[in-house]
């Protein structure tokens, strides 16, 4: 069953992710990929090469400082998480989907396309679910 989440007041006046909104998406994102089922190095590239001892320690719950750099990452991830939740009302068939090879993407998976590293290959991603849902 579905349960609607309160929603957060607009604030245009601040247009860039505070500290406390980046480490919040950086812990959903942790338990997203765990969803997703992604190895370690499929995170860590996923998030443009995080090191090692970062991504574990984040997994710890220990979310350090994020650049833009991040901070746009996780931003990306929220949102192709959100569209896989509006596409599929089975959560389980929308976490299983990045793992599932797609036409639309030259027969490669989503996260072999994420996992690229760069921010484009998340925004790809992103807006091919956009589409999707939008019924372009």
């Amino acid at each position: 069953m579905l349960h609607e989440l309160p929603r957060a007041d607009a604030a245009p006046e601040r247009p860039q992710i505070t500290a406390t909104e980046a480490a919040a998406m950086a812990r959903t994102v942790v338990n997203l990929f765990a969803r997703w089922d992604l190895s370690d190095a499929e995170a860590r590239e996923i998030l443009g090469g995080l090191a090692a001892r970062t991504y574990a320690r984040w997994k710890a719950g220990e979310v350090g400082r994020i650049d833009r750099d991040l901070a746009t990452r996780l931003s990306l991830l929220m949102g192709i998480h959100k569209g896989l939740r509006y596409l599929f009302t089975d959560p389980a068939r929308g976490y299983a989907w990045v793992k599932k090879t797609n036409s639309a993407l030259g027969g490669r998976t989503p996260v072999d396309i994420m996992a690229e590293g760069s921010i484009f290959a998340l925004a790809r991603i992103r807006s091919y679910l956009d589409a999707e849902r939008g019924g372009w």
